[in-house]
């Protein structure tokens, strides 16, 4: 088997490490046995929606977030939904949450408009949704007997509120998610995943990389295909020691307040 994975300004949205998603993507196919190649695609550079199997766009700074705001309108943008149409497998972290929604509108400066694959919105706060993040993954999301939590990082003023074309990626039960309110954090639609959360997502989660990798053997080989399991104890030990201690500290936290 062979995967080709899309990474989208992997120059320049790349903060918190969101670089090791797609280095975990590889990672985790070569253990399998199936080649995977990451391919990097910068400003102006045309998209193929055939070529990749899976897309990965990553967060950065408002200036990177504008000029990725006008290569999404002038160059990648209908690709990118002509490949989320085909099934390819797309994760979006932070800032390329918000520009795949409908638009991003910053607390100072202009409006960014974004392709809308989410039918989501964002809009700029004087309010920082800041530290460590447990998820409560939508049921039937993942697998039977798979593990329903993901743990990452948050930091980020945008406030994003879904629509009803889209479903959110799972419940908060540490952290502010989306905006702080609602208690959802990120969204789904198809195969095309968006969230906030850093840290790296994938190495933190190989619950959540693994089923990104299915869906795109799928996609590639058809609905019959499936990956070789991997021996995740370890990893997933570290993952519920991580979960678990965000908990310990966000109660320590609320007695304190």
């Amino acid at each position: 088997m062979h995967l080709s994975i899309g990474h989208l300004y992997g120059d320049t949205m790349n903060i918190y490490g969101d670089r090791g998603n797609t280095l975990a993507l590889a990672q985790r196919c070569r253990w399998r046995g199936i080649e995977a190649d990451v391919v990097n695609l910068g400003y102006g550079e045309p998209l193929d929606p055939d070529r990749f199997d899976l897309l990965f766009v990553g967060g950065g700074q408002d200036r990177e977030q504008a000029r990725v705001a006008r290569d999404l309108q002038a160059v990648k943008g209908p690709a990118v939904l002509a490949a989320a149409e085909r099934g390819v497998v797309i994760l979006a972290i932070c800032g390329g949450y918000q520009l795949f929604g409908h638009y991003f509108k910053p607390m100072a400066g202009e409006t960014l408009p974004g392709i809308g694959l989410f039918d989501a919105h964002t809009i700029g706060s004087t309010r920082r949704l800041i530290g460590n993040v447990v998820v409560e993954l939508t049921p039937g999301l993942l697998p039977p007997g798979e593990p329903t939590t993901l743990v990452g990082f948050e930091n980020h003023s945008g406030q994003t509120f879904l629509g009803p074309g889209c479903r959110p990626l799972g419940r908060v039960l540490v952290g502010g998610g989306n905006n702080g309110d609602d208690g959802y954090e990120g969204a789904v639609v198809g195969n095309a995943f968006g969230c906030y959360l850093h840290g790296s997502l994938l190495p933190k989660n190989p619950h959540f990389a693994d089923h990104l990798i299915r869906l795109a053997v799928r996609h590639r080989y058809g609905a019959g295909a499936d990956i070789a399991p991997l021996d995740r104890a370890l990893e997933l030990r570290a993952h519920q020691s991580v979960a678990a201690r965000a908990r310990q500290l966000a109660h320590v936290r609320s007695g304190i307040r």
